[in-house]
Parts: C-alpha cells; sequence; structure tokens
C-alpha cells in the first residue's frame, strides 16, 4: 500500500474509474478526429453546425488531457510537500470535476430541452391549402409491416406487402379529394394545381413532365445497410403505378430524383423489373451516376434567393423543366433540424456553385432547431420558390417503417403499441402535413431528437407574408412576397389527435384517418399487448 493512501482499506479494492467513466474522454477524442478530418481539407466546414456541435467536446478533450496531467503534477507536489490525504483528496475532487465538465459528464448548460409547442393547441395560423383546405389523410395499416426484426431486411416483399401498401396508397388519394376513383383523385388533383396556378380548368395532358423528389439521406447508391431508413420500393412502385396506370402519364415523363444523394438498388432495380417502367428515370448526385442513374445538372438561370445567411441556390433541370412535382418525402427525427419532413426534403434540391455543388450545408445555419423561434428559417425561402412548392401537385409522408433520425435504423414506436408506424400521409397543404408530422414525432418517446424550436419553420411558413421573425420571403426576388403556404396548428392531445377543422371550426386542418384504427400513446389505458 502506497503510504499516503487516504482510502479505507475496503475501498481499495474498487477501480477509480468505472468503464462507463471512460465514454466522456472516448467521445470527446473521436470529436476532435472528426472536427480535425472535416475541417483540415476545407476550413469553412468549421461554420457547419455538426463540427460546431464537435468542437465543444473536442475542446473539450483537450483540456481534460491537460487537466488529467495537471492533476497528477498537483497530486505528486502536494503529498511532497506534506500535505495531509484528506485535504489532497478534496483538491483532487474539485480538479477533476472541472476538468470533466467540458466533457458534459456534468449537466449541459443550456442543452435543448424536449420540444414543446410554443402556442396553446388548436391555433391555427396561416391558409390552408387545397380543394378540401388544410386537409391531411393518414392511412394506418399495420399489415401492410410484417417484418420480425431479424428475418430478411424490413423492404422484402415478404416483410411489407406490395398489395397493401398499394391499397394505401389508394385510399390516400382518395380521401385527400373527396373522389370515388383513383382516376377521379388524379384528375381532382391535376384540375385544382391548373386551376389555381393559371392553366385553366384543365386535367394532365400528355407530354407534361413530373418530378418525384425522394429522400435518400443515407443512400450511397447499391445496396443498402441492413435496418437503413429508407424509401420502401412498394410504395415507389404503387406510385407508379397509379401515375402511368391510373393518370395516364407517359413512364418517359416521370423523374424519381434526389439531386445530393444515391437511389440504391433495392429502389432501382425494383422499378426497373417491371416492363412498363423501363423509361422513367432516375437523377442522383454526380458521384453516384452510373448503372442506369442519372447525374443532376443544375439549372443556373433558376437561382433560389435567401433573405438571409446564404449565397443562391440552384434547381437541377428535372425540377424546372417539369410541370409538376411530387413532394415524397419521410417522416422521421433530425439532429439538426429536429424533424425532416416535407419542407426539408428540398434539401435534396439545391446546388451552391461557390459552396460544395450539390450540398445544403450552407443551409444548415439558418434552419437548424437551434435557432430561436420567431427566427427566419431558409426552408420557407426554399419551399415558397416556384419551382419547389410552386410546382407541387401532392405532398406524401412515407412512415411505414420510421427512423430514429436521419443517420438511425427503424425502430417500432412506443406510442403505437411498440409496433411500426405503418402510415402514410397525404395533403395539398405542405404546412399542415409537416405539423401533423410533426405532432406524430414528438408524441413518441424515442424520437428523442425533436427538440428545441422545430416548428419555428412552419409559423414562418404559415405566416410567409408577415412572418413572426420580420423576414421579407422572396425567393425570386421579383420584388414579390411570399403569401402563406399553409395552415399551421398543433393537435388537441396525442389520443383524440384532433384539429380545429375535426372539432368543427371553418379554420385550421382536418386529419382524415383511414385504414384501421390508430393505436393509443404507450401508456394509456387503450393499449393493449397482443
Amino acid at each position: 500500500m502506497h503510504p499516503h493512501d487516504w482510502r479505507k482499506p475496503h475501498e481499495r479494492s474498487k477501480p477509480a474509474v468505472t468503464r462507463l467513466a471512460w465514454l466522456g474522454p472516448l467521445a470527446g477524442l473521436a470529436a476532435l478526429l472528426w472536427f480535425l478530418i472535416r475541417v483540415i481539407p476545407k476550413p469553412a466546414r468549421a461554420a457547419y453546425p455538426c463540427q460546431r456541435a464537435a468542437a465543444p467536446l473536442a475542446g473539450g478533450f483537450l483540456v481534460w488531457v491537460a487537466g488529467a496531467i495537471g492533476t497528477r503534477l498537483l497530486r505528486r507536489k502536494l503529498l511532497a510537500a506534506g500535505w495531509r490525504g484528506s485535504v489532497v483528496a478534496a483538491v483532487l475532487v474539485a480538479a477533476v470535476y472541472l476538468v470533466w465538465l467540458p466533457l458534459g459528464i456534468a449537466p449541459e448548460a443550456g442543452a435543448q430541452e424536449a420540444f414543446t409547442p410554443p402556442e396553446p393547441p388548436n391555433q391555427p395560423m396561416g391558409v390552408g391549402k387545397g380543394i378540401h383546405p388544410g386537409r391531411v389523410v393518414w392511412v394506418y395499416e399495420p399489415d401492410a409491416t410484417r417484418w420480425d426484426g431479424k428475418t430478411g431486411n424490413w423492404w422484402d416483399d415478404a416483410n411489407t406487402d406490395p398489395k397493401v401498401v398499394s391499397a394505401m396508397l389508394s385510399q390516400a388519394l382518395r380521401g385527400l379529394t373527396g373522389e370515388k376513383t383513383d382516376k377521379g383523385a388524379w384528375e381532382a388533383l391535376f384540375r385544382y394545381f391548373n386551376r389555381t396556378h393559371g392553366y385553366g380548368d384543365t386535367g394532365y395532358r400528355r407530354g407534361e413532365k413530373i418530378a418525384i423528389k425522394i429522400n435518400s439521406n443515407q443512400d450511397r447508391g447499391g445496396e443498402w445497410k441492413p435496418g437503413a431508413g429508407m424509401h420502401s420500393p412498394q410504395l415507389i412502385v404503387a406510385l407508379l403505378e397509379q401515375l402511368i396506370r391510373t393518370a395516364g402519364v407517359a413512364a418517359s415523363d416521370i423523374t424519381i430524383y434526389d439531386a445530393s444523394r444515391g437511389i440504391g438498388d433495392p429502389i432501382y432495380q425494383k422499378v426497373k423489373s417491371r416492363p412498363e417502367f423501363q423509361e422513367v428515370r432516375f437523377v442522383v448526385t454526380p458521384k453516384a451516376a452510373g448503372n442506369g442513374r442519372l447525374a443532376a445538372e443544375p439549372d443556373m438561370d433558376n437561382p433560389v434567393h435567401f433573405a438571409e445567411g446564404a449565397s443562391p441556390a440552384y434547381l437541377p433541370r428535372v425540377v424546372t423543366e417539369a410541370k409538376y412535382l411530387i413532394n415524397l418525402a419521410l417522416l422521421r427525427a433530425h439532429t439538426l433540424f429536429g424533424v425532416t419532413l416535407t419542407a426539408k426534403n428540398h434539401f435534396g434540391s439545391v446546388y451552391f456553385a461557390d459552396k460544395g455543388g450539390w450540398t445544403p450545408a450552407p443551409l444548415h445555419a439558418t434552419g437548424s432547431r437551434s435557432r430561436p423561434m420567431r427566427s427566419y428559417n431558409c426552408l420557407v425561402d426554399l419551399n415558397g420558390h416556384r419551382h419547389l412548392g410552386g410546382k407541387t401537385i401532392l405532398y406524401l409522408l412515407e412512415g411505414l417503417y420510421v427512423a430514429e433520425h436521419q443517420q438511425g435504423s427503424v425502430m417500432r414506436f412506443a406510442s403505437f403499441g411498440d409496433r411500426w408506424t405503418a402510415s402514410l400521409l397525404a395533403s395539398q397543404d405542405p404546412v399542415a402535413i409537416d405539423s401533423v408530422g410533426l405532432d406524430i414525432l414528438r408524441a413518441e418517446p424515442r424520437a428523442t431528437q425533436v427538440r428545441g424550436s422545430a416548428d419555428n419553420y412552419l409559423h414562418e411558413a404559415a405566416l410567409a407574408d408577415r412572418p413572426p421573425s420580420g423576414a421579407v420571403y422572396d425567393p425570386e426576388r421579383d420584388g414579390v412576397r411570399l403569401t402563406s403556404l399553409g395552415v399551421h396548428e398543433h393537435w388537441n392531445n396525442p389520443t383524440d389527435r384532433k384539429y380545429s377543422r375535426n372539432l368543427g371550426k371553418k379554420e385550421g386542418i382536418e386529419l382524415v384517418v383511414l385504414g384501421k384504427p390508430l393505436p393509443f400513446p404507450a401508456g394509456s389505458a387503450a393499449v393493449t399487448s397482443e
């Protein structure tokens, strides 16, 4: 035993630092390496939110290293000077606390809390859009999602039933428009779009092009990682069947794209296995082009101007040359933005000539969940542009298998009785559908990244002509400010899920629930085990 060991005999057998205690330094080391790898080749990346998040942890690691060495030297000097062991212990405890504090072992000052709406329930703002203004259809069909979490992949036909998924889309289209047939639903959607965009009371005409924006944030092309959060190939095929067989759109006039990512084999091969889909085009980031996928090309004649913080972005030609756009997004939380729904889906539609090409990175600073309420949000300028929101005929949110966040694996929801979410949402109102998507995610305890000011962009978009931030949203820089992009509010509670129009009011969101009865949140009396 060391002559100056002040510990009691029963304490000497215990390790001074538990294994879990080393998670802090390891996380700090990882943050430091990540920061150096990303920032040294391109110093401008230091301004990115992900690097700003890593920097304090990396700095804390350096402080910890210096502090650990310093406390060891301090201990030796104090003992050599004849200080009593109890006094030395007190000094070292204070020193250890101070050097571990930057690593987050102690509670983090200013940590973002779980998202809480800044306004009471059922307080609609903005103007509802669509044939039935503010309508959002939610189809829930647990029979579509049969994966046991172990056998095969969730996107296999054995685990995601193509017939049930196709029926879900059909229900959503008819419920959204109020029509009795799928053909009537598409006719209603096209006629509404053309009437409200100055094209007259006409339906779809042969030769008019349609772009479908999907969310491929985890997709680098090729095969997918097991459990990855992607679109189901079954829903992509169901949508193409609707457009080609029912709406009469030529396959050669349809393009599926994500200009900042790849589109992997499970989707591409599923589509190309069908003879009637051979002429459907796939457009991806140039880094993932090839094997039948085309490289995205920016249209430098159609910039998107942002009121704050970023140089103009440019859109893919596949978008600017199309007459119609379908925004097919994913339902999930996001580590930087709180949620990623239809609005953020267009982060895969931007090209920055001077800042990395096909990347949304320059927009991170003006859209993240860390910005306060009543602040400018880039998502409003982006989705208010005439070639994006201005061309969108239909908004879809896929929630068959929802991932934990943008880089996470799919997970069952506690709020769905520990089941897969098995959901599809549809709307003509981009603000309303994202509002419902946010309410679904914030009611889920496992969606832990729904934090900060997750709905600031919805307030700004709903009130785009007079936003709380005071920003001037004019993405074309033609002197014409945006008007309201849609209606926003929060439901009354996560059990009843009622919005203003469901409660008999003339304004607000109307949520139409189809398919099987929705499960109640975990912990309520209505949840039963199977």
